[in-house]
């Protein structure tokens, strides 16, 4: 079978296994994004979580032998709730980002890549394949790019006519040399939305992004947050959907395609103050199957105190309380001391003057003294 008819063939096949959008472009360098990527780590810009080596990021044939093209594949995601939940006094709510939703991603994307490698197989027995989703070397965005699945937008996501910027993405190494697609024409113009909306300043400029100030990848971190971002983060939990929600290409974009994908309103928008004193086991079994989870429970419980104090919920002070005095993790404890501050009232007053007399833990004891300054500027 001759390369033009294989890949029809992979075309017509990814559309049977709930692929949404597929495209092929070469498996050479992708030395624009390496200058990126240079000036990336200079400027320390870096979350942390990606691939350190930079050849390994835009150099497949690092990654597997005799390489001659990618296949690259994007799943659309929904971005609204089928049902809705509401968040009222006594009773708010944190939000997972629309990423988050559903099954964890890295398996359905997994799933039908592994599904597309054994049907190429079968076609070309002695095809090599490597697949690989998001924690992989390569940076899907750039072979989506050159794959045509999308442009690279300001908001440094792959924007797709048809899904706008809410899709899942991963990508094939192949041996088989495949006519490559055309690049799609970016459409951004000069649109800054998504630059204007983002709520830490972390989107440089169109296109770069400055990962540590990123909303996203600060309700990932798992110390104490700085200061400067604490009521930055509003009721997020996991992620930030702001530079999304602001793009002109996402209005009225939400679909879906994919049953695994479809969001539990109470998993990802849950109450708060539960969260406070939720168990390992129990954590596992309403949080796991989200990607959200992926860091454990820590940085969501942490969050959630900054949620509860982004609501100023005085209903939640005795538990918030509770955890300055027993939690065994400096973090939390630390964090609600802050929060009960932010909060406020004579019994969060009260409380932080007695656990500043116990307290052993220097950095807790610095976010008490915080939490008790809030009172004398009142």
């Amino acid at each position: 079978m001759n390369s033009a008819r294989l890949k029809q063939e992979i075309i017509e096949y990814s559309k049977k296994i709930g692929i949404d959008k597929i495209g092929f472009t070469t498996a050479n360098t992708f030395d624009e994004m390496k200058n990126r990527l240079i000036r990336q780590q200079e400027l320390q810009y870096q979350s942390g979580f990606e691939e350190k080596d930079i050849e390994k990021r835009v150099n497949p044939a690092l990654l597997m032998d005799e390489p001659r093209s990618i296949i690259s594949i994007a799943l659309a995601y929904p971005s609204k709730m089928s049902e809705r939940v509401v968040s009222k006094k006594g009773e708010r709510r944190g939000i997972f980002c629309r990423a988050s939703w559903g099954e964890d991603y890295h398996y359905i994307l997994r799933d039908r890549l592994q599904l597309l490698e054994e049907f190429i197989k079968g076609l070309v027995p002695d095809a090599k394949c490597k697949s690989m989703v998001d924690t992989g070397e390569l940076v899907d965005r750039a072979v989506a790019e050159r794959a045509g699945i999308g442009w690279s937008g300001k908001n440094c996501s792959i924007i797709t006519p048809e899904f706008g910027s809410y899709v899942y993405l991963g990508e094939m190494i192949t041996s088989i040399p495949f006519e490559p697609d055309q690049p799609m024409e970016d459409r951004c113009g000069t649109c800054n939305k998504c630059i204007e909306a983002c709520p830490t300043g972390a989107l440089v400029q169109g296109g770069q992004l400055n990962a540590q100030r990123c909303i996203a990848f600060l309700t990932q971190t798992k110390g104490f947050l700085p200061e400067e971002f604490r009521e930055k983060l509003g009721n997020r939990l996991y992620g930030c959907d702001s530079c999304q929600t602001a793009c002109p290409e996402n209005k009225g974009k939400n679909y879906y395609f994919h049953e695994e994908m479809k969001p539990d309103p109470e998993t990802v928008k849950p109450l708060l103050k539960p969260l406070l004193q939720i168990s390992n086991r129990d954590f596992k079994e309403k949080f796991g199957p989200l990607s959200g989870s992926w860091r454990g429970k820590k940085p969501i419980q942490r969050n959630a105190i900054f949620a509860l104090a982004h609501f100023k919920d005085e209903t939640a002070v005795d538990e918030l309380i509770e955890v300055l005095n027993s939690d065994s993790r400096p973090v939390i404890r630390g964090t609600a001391a802050w929060a009960i501050g932010k909060i406020g009232g004579e019994t969060a007053r009260l409380a932080l003057e007695k656990a500043l007399q116990k307290e052993k833990d220097e950095e807790v004891l610095s976010e008490i003294n915080l939490g008790l300054s809030f009172f004398r500027v009142k």
